[in-house]
């Protein structure tokens, strides 16, 4: 048995992701190794593959790399004072990182603590689709003080991350207004936002007294989003290409407004799975694609109108 990863030779177009092959991996001291069934492609994995963010400068001298931080799939050995899980559970992670990487992999050995149990209920494709995403939601609505009665703007709503925001944020009983293009308004209402047309008018035009702007754009799109809010408003802005000068254009027009970096929280995603068990929150999953068809994936991400998430099957 072999070990197929996708890996980036070289920074660049999406041609430039390889398949490599390893050896599959002995679980160390408190690790357990997991048989990947999917792994999430995240627009961070795009950025990287092209060279830009701190992975990619960080990583720079260490290619061929292995991306990818969501993964599903089953345990199928564990290490010494591994404790948690045994041989056969479903698992759910988000692993290495920034800088680590590697769920690409069709196995990978990594901390049991980084893991959680997936409940019978869920399949291992919406499993994959929440760790970086859903987190990110989460961690944003949280950074925001998002509580009941709020009225909370999200920008690209349809996406990855927008799309468990909105449901959490509704969850929390907020008021969610959303951006999106006309392909998904439909979608945006049965999630329960009220949904504009970015293409048809701007978010400026047609939103008001926001008291929450969750950014997922970034550039000119969130620099008009801030004409949403009522004063003293808050912003959290996710895309850390252009945070800085969102935050400094939001603070000049005396906003709280801040940038983040989403954080791996086994038990945020403890909460996820539990919430997508229950109904409260539904993945939406455009396209899994094999492994072997990496570079359609990234290419999908890179068109920026990905409902939903794109997985790719790590076994076919």
């Amino acid at each position: 048995m072999e070990n197929k990863q996708i890996a980036i030779s070289q920074f660049g177009d999406p041609d430039v992701l390889v398949t490599q092959v390893s050896p599959i991996p002995e679980p160390l001291v408190g690790e357990v190794v997991v048989k990947v069934h999917f792994s999430g492609v995240n627009p961070i994995d795009v950025k990287t593959r092209a060279g830009l963010g701190w992975a990619a400068s960080e990583n720079k001298d260490n290619l061929p790399w292995v991306p990818g931080y969501d993964i599903s799939g089953e345990i199928i050995s564990v290490g010494s004072q591994a404790e948690r899980f045994n041989i056969g559970d479903k698992v759910a992670g988000f692993i290495g990182f920034p800088l680590q990487g590697g769920g690409y992999s069709q196995y990978l050995s990594v901390s049991e603590s980084a893991l959680s149990l997936v409940p019978s209920a869920i399949t291992l494709e919406a499993a994959a689709a929440l760790p970086l995403a859903g987190q990110t939601a989460l961690q944003a609505l949280d950074k925001a003080g998002v509580k009941e009665g709020m009225r909370v703007l999200i920008l690209a709503g349809s996406g990855g991350v927008g799309h468990i925001a909105i449901q959490v944020a509704i969850a929390a009983k907020a008021e969610v207004f959303t951006t999106c293009s006309e392909a998904n308004l439909d979608y945006m209402a049965t999630l329960g936002a009220h949904a504009v047309n970015y293409k048809f008018s701007p978010v400026s035009e047609r939103v008001e007294e926001a008291d929450v702007l969750i950014d997922l754009v970034g550039g000119d799109a969130a620099l008009d989003a801030l004409n949403c809010l009522k004063d003293g408003g808050t912003v959290v802005t996710v895309p850390t290409l252009s945070a800085e000068l969102i935050c400094e254009k939001a603070k000049l027009l005396g906003f709280n407004a801040t940038g983040m970096l989403v954080d791996p929280n086994p038990e945020q995603l403890d909460a996820l799975l539990y919430m997508v068990s229950v109904g409260l929150v539904k993945t939406e999953i455009q396209h899994i694609y094999p492994l072997d068809q990496v570079a359609e994936a990234h290419k999908q991400i890179e068109t920026g109108h990905t409902r939903g998430k794109i997985l790719l099957d790590m076994q076919c």
